[in-house]
């Protein structure tokens, strides 16, 4: 018996497996798309997070086929060859044969792209993306197939043609435009020029994806792999088998209980991983949340440390202008209560006290100082409001998980317990008083 007929049991069972595995990586990344809540860009905190937006650019690139203005693109250029092949073999009479055979395709004769970092915008805000590692879904700008008489052959292809070219070429470049909605799911972190989020790639992270397709299109596409993965994986686990033990009537007829426990044997080896899959996917949901809880905290003891101090400098401001401004006043009303040639005091010895004002405080403004009071005040506040809506949407993810069947028995394994949700009066004692001293 042909040595691959013998091992084929085996090889067939290792890669099913190896697709029953990837069907499950798959579905864990569905499931966390499912139990990551849409954060806006001004509620972007340090984690893993979702967001939906608009690609923008301060310094977008051209795209070298269709010359769209966008923050990356890839294309590449491939020509069509076909040969006649002749082939000498040996038929089952042990008789020397030829016989010619038409072989054609498509070969790769130029690919280039460009990528280059971006901002996510959406209504409350930007963040910056730095988009290196990403597996990144473009959308199509350019797909053309054309022959050498078209200006495009040569203009936008290399001038050297394959062996055995038809000379017709397909130009196809994608990408991510300007202003292109975006789904994006990723880690966040601290940037190093200023005090603001990044999206960037993270080996710890589960996922780094930025695609064009909306939320979806993306969890439907992930749903397909899904179900096309696990039956390929019962097809080759089966297959190994039945080539060893012969043709298909006798895989039907005379060995289907062997068949029928090789189904059950998959199946539970399916079920096994989906269970673990499911359980360390709920244990990462508890982790988010109690992650979303510490940024309540953080939130919460920036409000009450920074406001104080705030107000404790425009307050200052406010009293030092005032007092200055009463300095400048009585020295401009001595100059003008002195008339011409009398004596008193006169502009040479006030000048100085004037200019010494003048070049330590050239702008004796308080509005600009209230104004930034103001927007640190609605900022504030809004960024606890979104950390807030960022715990209570998380939370009622693993609430739902902990009740729907069949993760609530699997969370039962782990003795996982509902989160309460936060209401507004949790947040009355962090309350902070903007007084400003008369």
């Amino acid at each position: 018996m042909n040595t691959a007929v013998v091992y084929a049991p085996v090889i067939g069972a290792v890669i099913g497996l190896l697709f029953l595995w990837g069907s499950l990586r798959l579905r864990r990344k569905r499931r966390l798309i499912d139990d990551l809540p849409t954060a806006k860009t001004q509620g972007v905190f340090i984690g893993l997070v979702e967001l939906k937006g608009t690609a923008e650019s301060t310094a977008p690139l051209t795209a070298f086929l269709s010359g769209r203005r966008c923050v990356h693109y890839h294309y590449h250029v491939d020509e069509h060859w076909s040969r006649t092949v002749t082939q000498t073999y040996t038929d089952s009479d042990g008789k020397t044969q030829t016989r010619t055979k038409q072989e054609s395709g498509w070969t790769t004769v130029a690919q280039s792209g460009e990528i280059g970092e971006f901002y996510l915008q959406d209504d409350t805000g930007t963040v910056l993306v730095r988009p290196e590692g990403a597996k990144i879904e473009p959308a199509v700008f350019f797909d053309e197939t054309c022959d050498r008489s078209h200006p495009l052959y040569y203009a936008k292809g290399p001038p050297q043609v394959v062996a055995d070219s038809d000379h017709r070429r397909r130009f196809v470049e994608s990408g991510i435009a300007l202003h292109a909605p975006l789904y994006l799911v990723g880690q966040a972190r601290e940037r190093a020029d200023v005090v603001a989020p990044e999206i960037a790639a993270d080996k710890e992270a589960p996922m780094f994806l930025i695609s064009t397709r909306t939320e979806e299109k993306v969890r439907a596409g992930l749903g397909y792999g899904i179900w096309a993965l696990t039956i390929l994986g019962l097809i080759v686990f089966i297959a190994g088998f039945a080539l060893r033990n012969g043709n298909l009537h006798r895989m039907l007829a005379d060995c289907w209980p062997q068949y029928a426990g090789l189904v059950a044997v998959y199946v539970a080896l399916a079920l096994i991983g989906w269970i673990w899959m499911a359980f360390n996917s709920l244990v990462g949901l508890r982790n988010r949340v109690q992650q979303a809880w510490s940024l309540i905290d953080v939130q919460l003891k920036r409000r009450h440390d920074l406001i104080p101090r705030l107000v404790e400098t425009v307050a200052a401001l406010r009293t030092h202008e005032a007092s200055t401004q009463t300095a400048v006043a009585t020295l401009r009303g001595q100059l003008s209560a002195t008339p011409p040639g009398m004596s008193g005091p006169d502009f040479s010895g006030c000048a100085p006290a004037l200019r010494a004002v003048a070049e330590a405080y050239p702008n004796l403004k308080s509005d600009a100082a209230f104004l930034a009071l103001q927007q640190q005040l609605v900022e504030t506040e809004q960024r606890v409001a979104l950390v807030r809506t960022y715990f209570n949407d998380i939370a009622t993810f693993l609430n739902t998980r902990l009740e729907v069947v069949p993760d609530r028995w699997i969370a039962a394994l782990g003795g996982m317990r509902p989160q309460a949700l936060l209401a507004a009066t949790d947040f009355e004692r962090a309350s902070v008083q903007v007084k400003l001293a008369e």
